[in-house]
């Protein structure tokens, strides 16, 4: 029975599962889980998951109990943990940017910047990344931990929270205002500094890097191609945004070229009319899964 290496990938369970599963798929990394399971199974002999809490796969990276993981860069931070940063990649739970630590207050409160919380209260889930920007600030205030619901605590509980929000349409919901943005954070990968020593964990934590980002580049592009006369060329390239140049190939016929480019999925429904009428023919438009610079 043959043996195959093994790389151990920490994947976030809860709020950013959905979003991971996605963008791996569209990396060409198939997983499967059922609803009550830790251990998803792959499509990749090399590859061994476990879905964990994002606020702990640091930790377990440095340990050493993955090789690998995805996790955020507030999460990192919180930890305060040595590991190799390899790859940014820009998706969240709802969207493809980064998300917002936010100091925010009940909109009734008087504080208007983080000055005027010295000696009062806040509840968060991000206390060392919160403790460190009050002392940036000369700002002495009790930072204490919030198991949940944080966005209900004041003004009741406590003065301020620091929460994450992509939208702030939560906060908003909770009448809530945002006093200053203590920290913007993307989803990273990382890896264990021994495991990114080892040639072949490298190369297969890069080719996954390599992969989730040209799945990240491929979102919200689409692949454009048309046929269309020579003597059109130039109006109908002047007409398309490429991601680069279009690429042009001769066709069977020499008064006749193929154009094919990727463009924003956004604009599409506005160029396709015009380049027909340009008298571009055979227009297809079709998705994309990975783009790589």
């Amino acid at each position: 029975m043959t043996q195959y290496k093994k790389l151990r990938l920490g994947l976030p369970k809860g709020s950013l599962q959905e979003a991971t599963f996605n963008l791996m798929h569209k990396a060409g990394f198939h997983f499967s889980i059922s609803s009550r399971s830790y251990f998803p199974s792959i499509d990749d002999d090399e590859l061994e998951a476990m879905l964990i809490r994002a606020q702990e796969i640091p930790r377990y990276v440095e340990d050493g109990v993955f090789d690998c993981g995805l996790t955020g860069k507030d999460w990192i931070m919180e930890n305060g943990v040595d590991i190799v940063e390899v790859s940014d990649l820009v998706y969240a739970k709802q969207s493809m940017r980064p998300v917002r630590w936010v100091l925010a207050v009940h909109e009734s409160s008087t504080v208007k910047t983080v000055k005027d919380l010295q000696g009062k209260r806040i509840a968060t889930e991000l206390v060392r990344v919160t403790q460190n920007y009050l002392k940036k600030n000369k700002v002495r205030a009790e930072v204490e931990f919030s198991w949940g619901a944080t966005e209900v605590k004041t003004p009741e509980l406590v003065d301020a929270i620091v929460e994450v929000t992509e939208t702030g349409s939560s906060l908003q919901a909770n009448k809530l205002r945002i006093v200053e943005t203590i920290l913007e954070s993307t989803t990273k990968l990382i890896a264990n500094k021994k495991s990114w020593k080892d040639p072949w964990k490298r190369e297969k934590i890069e080719n996954m890097a390599m992969l989730l980002l040209g799945a990240i580049n491929a979102e919200g592009k689409v692949g454009l191609k048309m046929n269309l006369r020579r003597a059109d060329l130039d109006n109908i390239i002047g007409l398309i945004p490429a991601l680069r140049r279009p690429t042009i190939s001769s066709l069977a016929d020499n008064d006749w070229v193929a154009i094919e480019t990727i463009i924003d999925e956004n604009i599409v429904r506005k160029i396709i009319p015009q380049l027909k009428r340009a008298n571009a023919e055979g227009i297809i438009e079709y998705p994309l899964n990975k783009v790589i610079f």
